[in-house]
């Protein structure tokens, strides 16, 4: 789904990509909506037909082959951006160049509670929105993807770098002070933020200073019970739209992580 925040505290306005059009979600609360899966899936990268999607929409060559595949993406600390080791080199220079190679900044967002987590500099709030988050900050900003994952792996040693997306679409989190989390946090890691500047640079590491965003969702009503529907075992899904949170709908039969449906060909009704 297509999010838009207009300001700190606005509601998430949703849409749904299909083909050419963008079709606006939150009109749809509290009424009837059918989703349908054709059967066709194609690679967002090639266009082939595939049988399955991997890696949220890539057929399973290009899986194996784009840069955007690869595993330092889920685990950026492990980034071997122009190594020589034959093998281990980069899959794609260039695209780590635009990607990796550019500043990321280090986050505290608060989803089903307090996390860690990274991004682009270019992709906030929009990060937040897709975990479902009700607050962000943003706490450091650093030069390279790989920088980003070193800070996060020792923030990851006190909170955690994973979302309970099962909490999440129970209900909001409590309001956190992220400011004074955030600078606990910090204190506890020093002496590897320390080793970090040692081996980077002082100017590796930017320590920031941002009010925190607030987020709401369009949500009518959250669910007591999560049931999970899947549109590989069930080809059309429909119910009460409830609500939408994260990449989430939230209907009154169950709710679909429509991002993991990512190159699905898909059928929309009301």
């Amino acid at each position: 789904m297509v999010s838009q925040l207009s300001q700190s505290g606005a509601t998430v306005e949703y849409s749904l990509p299909l083909d050419d059009q963008l079709i606006p979600l939150n009109p749809f609360l509290g009424q009837r909506i059918r989703l349908t899966h054709t059967g066709d899936i194609h690679c967002s990268a090639c266009g082939r037909k595939t049988k399955k999607s991997y890696s949220q929409g890539y057929c399973f060559p290009c899986m194996q082959k784009l840069p955007q595949c690869d595993l330092c993406i889920m685990k950026p600390e492990t980034c071997h951006h122009s190594q020589v080791i034959p093998g281990k080199e980069c899959r794609d220079e260039e695209w780590g160049e635009r990607n990796c190679m550019i500043d990321h900044f280090v986050y505290l967002s608060n989803t089903s509670a307090i996390k860690v987590g990274i991004t682009r500099h270019s992709q906030l709030p929009t990060r937040w929105v897709d975990q479902g988050a009700n607050q962000g900050l943003p706490i450091l900003r650093v030069r390279t993807r790989h920088h980003s994952g070193l800070i996060e792996t020792a923030l990851a040693q006190l909170i955690s770098d994973k979302t309970n997306w099962r909490t999440m679409l129970k209900g909001d989190a409590p309001s956190l002070d992220l400011n004074t989390e955030a600078e606990s946090l910090l204190t506890q890691i020093q002496p590897e933020l320390d080793e970090f500047q040692q081996q980077y640079g002082l100017q590796a590491l930017e320590f920031l200073s941002q009010p925190i965003t607030e987020i709401r969702y369009p949500v009518l009503e959250y669910p007591t019970k999560i049931v999970s529907l899947n549109l590989d075992k069930t080809p059309t899904i429909e119910g009460t739209l409830m609500g939408i949170k994260g990449q989430y709908l939230i209907l009154d039969t169950g709710v679909i992580n429509l991002r993991k449906y990512t190159s699905y060909n898909l059928e929309f009704a009301a």
